[in-house]
């Protein structure tokens, strides 16, 4: 009995082969093609010979000719080059001038003269002779039957016949090494591709053929990577959204069927209580619209030029009540750079405040937030700082993920609706800027955003 791995194993050869034997037979078909194309020209030729009064190409025994005429200019003397030349002693000839009178008859049956104009029949091959780009004469040798073009024809065909062999025999390696090189990788990227579409967003391949295909893999890899990685983020923010909304929703729920059932008083205070839920809802689904809003950039800045010393003072002004009641120091450190940056204020505000009213729930009383500006000659850098516990280094990454808390036994209402740092790193992005954290070496987290000048 199979189990269900080895099931899954023998379907994915079973279809990997099946993509490769319709690749293979599609290199066949070109093959088949590229064959029948060049035995069609080789036929074309060969009936054009057999059938044509006049060869369409130079004879070997021609070249001597036409290279005679070129050395001494004329025709004189040219029964030397008949006599000396093997290749004619067997055939009746006749060679004719560029107006095709006679020079030189060595065809026995012929009664025409030297110096007549021969007029051509249908049994002759007629063979032109160009010198130095022009026609000189033409070279007829008569009676020409079909077992004799036979002959001229295969003296051309077989040789060529043979390079055709030996090249059909060299293509069929080509096409092997390309089913090895080309073709199998394919086939690999083809089934995962298929997988993917099916919903297997883990399927991956290897690494394999020449460098363009292994790019391909590679970047197949990364798109399943990342297709998989946003499958599961959106279904743990499917999840953390309906957790989010549970909780406000069941004390609403609650208070209001104690009010129906008796259990408490229609007085104000259990009003106040689902009143405060509500305020709650409306804060996380303003969070929410906002935060994907910010993701798919379409956000509207109003950037304007921007004191950024001056709008984090105000900020940490509106939190001065709060760090008040737990007894936490709020300070801003700065020295006497330029701080002006082209910013929205009120989305910048909004990303300090984020930072400064996260450092508030989570550090404990007592401590201290400071914020740090520094100019360089490139960006201006806000740092906003505090001398808590600090978040675990394997958490980190995590810190700016939607409903991320350090402290996950916290109560929603301690611990915010967890999308406050997202929103920031959203909004501080979209306008140019980087924000990162880290722990500082005495204690405490940093959270640094940056932005060019």
């Amino acid at each position: 009995m199979l189990s269900q791995v080895e099931v899954l194993k023998v379907k994915m050869q079973s279809s990997v082969r099946e993509i490769r034997t319709r690749l293979f037979l599609l290199l066949v078909r070109a093959f088949v093609i590229v064959l029948s194309l060049s035995l069609l020209f080789f036929l074309t030729i060969v009936s054009y010979i057999l059938t044509s009064p006049s060869a369409p190409f130079s004879l070997p025994f021609s070249g001597a000719l036409e290279g005679y005429y070129v050395g001494h200019g004329s025709w004189d003397g040219v029964e030397t080059v008949f006599n000396s030349n093997d290749e004619f002693k067997h055939l009746n000839t006749i060679l004719l001038d560029e107006q095709q009178r006679i020079i030189l008859n060595r065809d026995s049956g012929s009664v025409s003269t030297v110096g007549s104009v021969y007029k051509i029949r249908p049994k002759d091959l007629v063979i032109a002779i160009d010198a130095n780009g022009e026609r000189v004469g033409s070279l007829v040798i008569t009676s020409v039957s079909f077992s004799t073009r036979l002959g001229i024809v295969r003296g051309i065909i077989i040789p060529a016949g043979g390079i055709s062999f030996i090249l059909a025999l060299f293509l069929v390696v080509v096409a092997i090494l390309l089913v090895r090189r080309f073709v199998n990788p394919l086939a690999d990227v083809i089934y995962a591709a298929r997988e993917v579409t099916n919903g297997k967003l883990n399927t991956r391949i290897s690494s394999e053929g020449p460098q363009d295909l292994r790019s391909l893999s590679d970047s197949f890899n990364e798109m399943a990577s990342s297709l998989e990685r946003n499958d599961r983020e959106r279904r743990d923010m499917l999840a953390d959204i309906a957790h989010e909304l549970r909780t406000p929703l069941s004390v609403i729920r609650g208070r209001l069927e104690g009010i129906v059932d008796g259990i408490y008083s229609a007085d104000g205070s259990q009003v106040s209580l689902a009143l405060e839920q509500t305020y709650l809802l409306e804060r996380l689904v303003d969070d929410l619209r906002l935060l994907t809003l910010a993701e798919a950039r379409q956000l509207h800045f109003e950037k304007k030029s921007v004191d950024l010393a001056e709008l984090a003072q105000h900020t940490l002004d509106l939190f001065s009540a709060e760090a008040q009641e737990k007894n936490i120091s709020l300070s801003l450190e700065k020295g006497s750079g330029n701080y002006k940056v082209e910013l929205d204020p009120q989305r910048m505000a909004q990303v300090i405040g984020n930072l400064i009213g996260n450092s508030l729930r989570y550090i404990p009383d007592g401590r201290k937030i400071w914020l740090t500006l520094e100019e360089t000659s490139e960006a201006v850098k806000l740092f906003v700082n505090d001398n808590g516990t600090g978040v675990a280094e394997d958490e980190l990454p995590y810190l700016f993920d939607r409903f991320w808390r350090k402290d996950k036994s916290r109560a929603r209402s301690a611990g915010g609706t967890g999308l406050g740092l997202a929103i920031a790193k959203q909004l501080v992005e979209a306008q140019g800027g980087t924000i990162e954290a880290r722990n500082l070496p005495e204690g405490g987290l940093q959270v640094m955003v940056e932005f060019k000048q």
